[in-house]
């Protein structure tokens, strides 16, 4: 063995063989190349749609002639914020996603817990939990609509048969009913995502600090406070998040199940927006309930950035 190669020294290029040198170009653009075909789908289909969205919103057009448009302000934000039945729209959908939010999580939470623990047929039980997530939410929607029918629903006749019938069985075309039996159907298909989720989060909590809390005398309820809520909090807040983005965005269940109906029960700001765009054929009306969701969406993303400061920050608990 040489000295050089005791010593580690580099070794050098063999002649006639070029040394082959690193190219600032490449290695200065690459990152910026593998993220073109990203920035590109989003600025054609995201951005350029919304700046469209925003110049219509201030426009009268007319689904019949789009190509002639009249700039008219803010007569579209007046007009739709001026209507009671907007005011009601806006009610139910903030009815709507809260329920979604809370009642998927939390359930998904009790279905993850329950999931957390050893028992025979585990895996097929964690498999079976994801089967509606899995479901297209036409497919689901359909079902629904079937089960829920008013002749030969299965719903109805269990409700019947344990004294709980709607009058008529027309659980759908009723004003009262149809909105619960809606978010129901939406619960269903959400809160498996939300136990895939949770359960993820919940067995990345270490068992030592499970064990110590048991060994000092905290009981479950206390165990979980102080340990493993603590651990999938921000779990907890992204799916928060998420879920009040799709329950806004929800569009293809609610339409198919009851159109938003019966008079405008179940009518949320995605149906009114496709209502006035295709029914009534506004396009400058329906951009502005669009622009109306989407600083919706803004609100609860920038308010989740400033609650989970807060929680880093040790402001909330």
């Amino acid at each position: 063995m040489t000295v050089v190669e005791q010593t580690g020294a580099p070794k050098t290029t063999p002649p006639g063989r070029p040394r082959r040198r690193p190219s600032p170009l490449g290695s200065k653009w690459t990152p910026y190349l593998f993220l073109a075909p990203a920035a590109l789908f989003i600025l054609v289909f995201q951005a350029v749609p919304l700046v469209q969205e925003v110049y219509l919103s201030f426009t009268r057009t007319r689904l019949l002639n789009p190509t002639r448009s009249e700039w008219v302000g803010l007569d579209n934000f007046n007009r739709i914020f001026g209507d009671p039945e907007f005011h009601r729209t806006l009610l139910i959908t903030i009815i709507y996603v809260i329920t979604c939010v809370v009642v998927a999580i939390g359930a998904g939470l009790v279905v993850a817990l329950l999931l957390n623990r050893k028992f025979r047929g585990r895996g097929v039980a964690r498999a079976l939990v994801t089967v509606p997530w899995a479901a297209p939410g036409i497919a689901v929607a359909l079902i629904a609509t079937w089960m829920l029918n008013a002749q030969y629903g299965i719903v109805n006749r269990f409700l019947d048969a344990v004294g709980l019938g709607v009058p008529g069985g027309a659980i759908l075309d009723s004003s009262r009913y149809a909105l619960p039996a809606v978010l129901a159907t939406t619960i269903w298909q959400l809160f498996p995502f939300t136990s895939v989720v949770l359960l993820s989060a919940l067995q990345s909590v270490p068992q030592e600090l499970n064990e110590a809390a048991t060994v000092d005398g905290a009981g479950r309820w206390a165990t979980f406070r102080a340990v493993t809520w603590q651990v999938i909090k921000p779990t907890v807040g992204l799916l928060a998040l998420l879920m009040t983005i799709w329950s806004l965005r929800r569009f293809e269940l609610i339409w198919l199940m009851t159109k938003g109906g019966p008079v405008g029960a179940t009518e949320t700001l995605v149906i009114d927006l496709y209502s006035q765009a295709f029914d009534s054929k506004e396009l400058g009306s329906a951009a502005a309930i669009g622009m109306v969701g989407v600083v919706i969406s803004l609100i609860v993303i920038i308010g989740s950035r400033l609650v989970a400061r807060a929680v880093e920050k040790g402001d909330v608990r």
